[in-house]
């Protein structure tokens, strides 16, 4: 039986940011991961360049049903405190639009911040160990792993969500929680690219690749300005990916396919200016052409001369290209979202510890609680503030 004051279930960015700063107040610390290495979900996510934080990050970025939980934490450690982290490191980075900050070179270089501070802060990493049991003693925890057994004083669990399972991500954090009485909102997958129906799919087969500016709104009125992707399965790119977290099956989404052009006035100028050419041979000049010509084969855009448009031609025209409705077959599941919606309910948690109001010494952190980010480093930034703000009470 190994004795710590602290044992952390999970090495991924909350969980090692929450065992450094445990450790630099002098508590004993242990991290417990399934996996062959530390912080696999850094490693690839960014194209492998990992999307560390965001400059712009405040409590609006975030969904939650709970809106104000979020903020004690991330008031406390900020996106430039993180930064301020990597900087004393020295690692290359760069800046993307929307305040988005990337590891030049590799994540793994941001990894091996987590390790060094991990290391210097005198972090114990036991990996390949999966949990088999948590049980509540006198003075704390008693945990069950299969390599080993620990007693511990304070339990942090940063297990993460259900995303990307084959980087070993289980539903052991929720288990915990519920094993505890405390309260698991319904998981969902998030920031994920949407299949489609057949029909929708026949007609978009040739498109793969297809990608252009858009803005995109949910049923719920949340719009998202950012490139949409036409895949094999269905639609991604980012501004598909943001609004996905508010989907939900069998509501439409709503895609203005021309967020810089007022349609109505361009084909208007046009008519008076370039008359003989056709409707979709112009369009094709704003649209990508694979693209108009599907809509031409659907009946939307007419092959003809654009002079021969009428008021209401281009008001339909317009309004459908404006508003480009389509309603998703569904999405394509943890095997390729970046979270988790859902998890631990923040009403059962300290904002400012983390810690669970019905369970003392019990700590939940990071992508396990009902904290979800927009796209675009978000998550991890709200990682390192909820495990700074847990390292700095347990």
């Amino acid at each position: 039986m190994i004795t710590t004051d602290v044992l952390v279930i999970g090495a991924g960015a909350a969980g090692l940011m929450c065992a450094a700063q445990a450790g630099y107040r002098g508590k004993s610390v242990v991290v417990v991961d399934m996996g062959k290495k530390p912080a696999r979900k850094i490693l690839i996510s960014g194209g492998g360049r990992c999307n560390f934080t965001n400059e712009n990050t405040s409590p609006e970025n975030y969904l939650c049903q709970n809106p104000h939980f979020a903020k004690s934490a991330l008031s406390r450690y900020s996106a430039q405190d993180f930064i301020d982290l990597v900087d004393r490191h020295g690692l290359q980075y760069h800046h993307k639009t929307l305040g988005q900050l990337f590891c030049d070179n590799s994540a793994q270089d941001l990894v091996d911040i987590l390790m060094t501070e991990c290391d210097w802060a005198g972090v114990t990493l036991e990996l390949r160990s999966e949990v088999l049991s948590v049980t509540k003693i006198d003075d704390g925890y008693s945990v069950i792993t299969n390599a080993k057994s620990y007693q511990c004083k304070s339990l942090v669990v940063a297990s993460g969500g259900l995303t990307m399972p084959k980087l070993g991500a289980t539903a052991i954090g929720y288990k915990i929680a519920e094993q505890f009485n405390l309260n698991v909102l319904e998981t969902l997958a998030a920031l994920v690219p949407f299949t489609l129906h057949d029909h929708d799919k026949q007609r978009f087969d040739g498109l793969s690749g297809i990608s252009l500016l858009t803005e995109v709104t949910s049923e719920t009125g949340t719009r998202f300005k950012e490139n949409i992707l036409f895949t094999h399965r269905g639609l991604s790119g980012p501004a598909i990916l943001q609004i996905s977290s508010f989907w939900r099956a069998g509501q439409a989404v709503t895609i203005n396919l021309l967020p810089e052009h007022d349609l109505s006035e361009t084909l208007g100028q046009w008519q008076r200016e370039q008359g003989q050419k056709s409707v979709k041979n112009l369009l094709a000049t704003l649209l990508p052409k694979r693209f108009v010509e599907v809509l031409v084969k659907d009946g939307v855009i007419a092959d003809k001369p654009i002079k021969q448009l009428n008021h209401q031609d281009i008001a339909v025209l317009s309004d459908y290209l404006h508003a480009w409705q389509i309603k998703p077959n569904g999405t394509e599941g943890y095997r390729t979202a970046e979270v988790t919606l859902g998890g631990v309910d923040t009403d059962e948690l300290s904002s400012k510890t983390f810690e669970s109001k019905k369970q003392q010494g019990l700590f939940f952190i990071g992508e396990v609680i009902d904290v979800t980010g927009w796209l675009g480093g978000y998550n991890f930034q709200f990682c390192w503030a909820s495990g700074y703000a847990c390292g700095q009470a347990v």
